[in-house]
């Protein structure tokens, strides 16, 4: 038996220099809901393979061109209708491909319009503090640098 579910695939890069991060800030841009910090990325546009997702993403949301150096893993999400953030009466399912890469050029800058409102760079030991999607400690984790706590448990964000 199927049924209708939303169904998102992205691509991210854990992105590490001098002992901080890079993230950016996810807007839901809807009054009840309030943002939080994530890996630079997003979902991938039809024909696109998701390395191709990564750099594109990583370039409008933080203005760097960066190179992936490694597949870092596969993450998959799924919520229940009930745990939605935009209210749709259906399940969601994220998977969430991510990288990890280095800054090849590029200034920083904030992406306009988007789904991301500011990129910024925050020492690890930072995070813990931060309003995070779940999907950055996942990618701390797989990338082998120490867990942040996040303050999004269930991995809220949707797609993020």
């Amino acid at each position: 038996m199927s049924f209708p579910m939303d169904t998102r695939v992205g691509a991210y890069a854990v992105i590490v220099q001098d002992g901080a991060v890079l993230l950016s800030h996810w807007n839901p841009r809807h009054p009840s809901l309030r943002g939080a910090w994530s890996l630079p990325g997003g979902g991938m546009e039809i024909g696109e393979q998701p390395a191709q997702t990564a750099l594109r993403e990583v370039r409008e949301e933080t203005g760097f061109t960066v190179e992936l150096d490694e597949l870092l893993g596969v993450h998959s999400r799924h919520m229940d209708a009930g745990e939605r953030l935009d209210g749709r009466d259906r399940p969601f399912h994220a998977l969430r491909v991510i990288y990890r890469a280095h800054i090849t050029g590029g200034t920083l800058t904030s992406e306009q319009g988007g789904s991301s409102d500011e990129a910024r760079w925050f020492p690890l030991a930072a995070l813990p503090q931060l309003p995070l999607v779940g999907l950055v400690p996942v990618g701390l984790e797989l990338a082998g640098l120490v867990p942040a706590s996040p303050a999004d448990p269930a991995g809220t964000g949707e797609g993020r």
